[in-house]
């Protein structure tokens, strides 16, 4: 199966599974099932549930907090892709899965799971100055671990909209002490947001 007949296919059966509780219910049980295949494909046909209407995968957020657990990358990538989706929705129980979001974002093998970790905990963390507070640490250490990372790029972007949260005052400071020396001394998007974070921190 080429590439696009794989994506049509895992739309298709995302728009199933909106449609029918059966095929939900169906797909939730792969995604703890034995078989890695059912599991990564499981987890990426609720990635594309997220994208459409993620207030559908609402009740089964402890599904997905239990999926970061899983050996393969894939199924961890895409089970943190949702619960970011989740966390307007549910936020109380999305910290549940920040132990899970600390491993996976020091995931030695994947990009895209250390990838998928920053965005979650920089929509956790923008909720509120408490949980801020919590990611912080966390998210300090990844932007000087993956600086020169493909990622990081893409890291930034997560930072940006964590930089318009509601984030507390120290890790306003913090932040901004991070993205000085990218924002005076780098070129092109790294300088740019850069300094859009530091611009966002008033």
């Amino acid at each position: 199966m080429c590439v696009s007949e794989k994506s049509e296919t895992i739309k298709e059966t995302a728009q199933k599974a909106i449609e029918s509780k059966e095929t939900m219910d169906a797909l939730i049980e792969d995604l703890s099932g034995s078989s890695r295949r059912a599991r990564q494909n499981a987890a990426a046909v609720f990635a594309q549930i997220a994208k459409i209407d993620p207030e559908v995968l609402v009740p089964y957020h402890d599904d997905f907090i239990d999926a970061l657990k899983r050996p393969e990358a894939q199924t961890r990538w895409e089970s943190l892709e949702v619960l970011t989706t989740l966390v307007p929705s549910v936020s109380k129980s999305c910290e549940k899965a920040l132990p899970d979001a600390e491993t996976a974002l020091f995931d030695e093998e994947s990009g895209f799971v250390r990838l998928a970790a920053v965005r979650f905990l920089c929509k956790l963390g923008s909720t509120t100055e408490l949980r801020s507070e919590k990611v912080w640490p966390l998210l300090d250490e990844a932007i000087q671990c993956y600086h020169g990372d493909y990622e990081y790029q893409d890291m930034l972007i997560a930072l940006i909209g964590f930089s318009e949260g509601k984030i507390s005052k120290d890790v306003k400071a913090g932040l901004k002490d991070r993205m000085a020396f990218d924002a005076e001394k780098s070129k092109g998007a790294l300088k740019r947001r850069s300094q859009q974070i530091i611009d966002n921190l008033g």
